[in-house]
């Protein structure tokens, strides 16, 4: 039975939701991370539902924090082993979500930052159905080796893709960007990727906008 996880949400300005954008945090952060997001994006998109669920273990390195897996950098495919196990909760929570809302993935975007964006990324990919689109911050395309060709026969939807990165990123380098276009790519996805200059791990104005500026296109395509 998967781990039950919830967090904060911004609800649509009137009415009921029409599209639901859910945002996975980073490593050591929570829920409240992100949905600061939500609250700017909502002026574009006022009836969108925004949640922001807390990841469903405690971080030993920021001890406030979640992790939606560990990390020790010891063993080179723990990034693998942990997305898979995280999936889970991770889908339990998006399909109890959008049942409540009487909405379908047709109607999901999902937003991740680093390791969150390992998530959406993961999860995303493997719905029955696909979302709208995943926009994914300063994160990677998870492979269980050094080809794509390895989960060729996992991926189940293709939703448009956008990556964005700083390009000053000493945590997750910017090449990890080029290389996940490329790998998803290789897999037949429609990959779009922006690179903001001058930024380290984080999401700055441009990034937001470029973010914002996809949901808007690809939900209104979707509806």
């Amino acid at each position: 039975m998967a781990i039950e996880i919830d967090g904060p949400r911004v609800e649509p300005r009137g009415g009921p939701a029409r599209q639901l954008v859910v945002f996975l945090h980073g490593y050591g952060a929570d829920g409240n991370d992100l949905i600061e997001i939500g609250r700017i994006w909502q002026r574009a998109m006022p009836h969108a539902a925004f949640v922001s669920p807390h990841a469903p273990e405690r971080c030993p390195m920021a001890p406030v924090g979640r992790q939606w897996f560990g990390l020790t950098m010891r063993d080179p495919r723990e990034r693998w082993t942990g997305v898979n196990k995280a999936a889970p909760c991770v889908n339990a929570f998006l399909d109890a979500e959008l049942d409540r809302r009487k909405l379908t993935d047709r109607e999901l975007a999902l937003v991740g930052f680093s390791q969150g964006t390992m998530m959406a990324l993961h999860v995303g990919l493997r719905r029955r159905h696909a979302p709208a689109a995943i926009v994914g911050y300063s994160g990677m395309f998870v492979l269980p080796g050094a080809e794509s060709e390895a989960v060729k026969n996992e991926i189940a939807t293709r939703p448009p893709i956008l990556l964005i990165h700083g390009d000053m990123d000493d945590l997750i380098p910017a090449q990890a960007l080029l290389a996940s276009a490329q790998n998803l790519a290789a897999l037949g996805l429609a990959v779009e990727w922006h690179l903001s200059q001058r930024l380290g791990h984080g999401i700055d104005p441009e990034g937001l906008r470029h973010g914002g500026e996809f949901l808007i296109r690809r939900l209104r395509m979707a509806g």
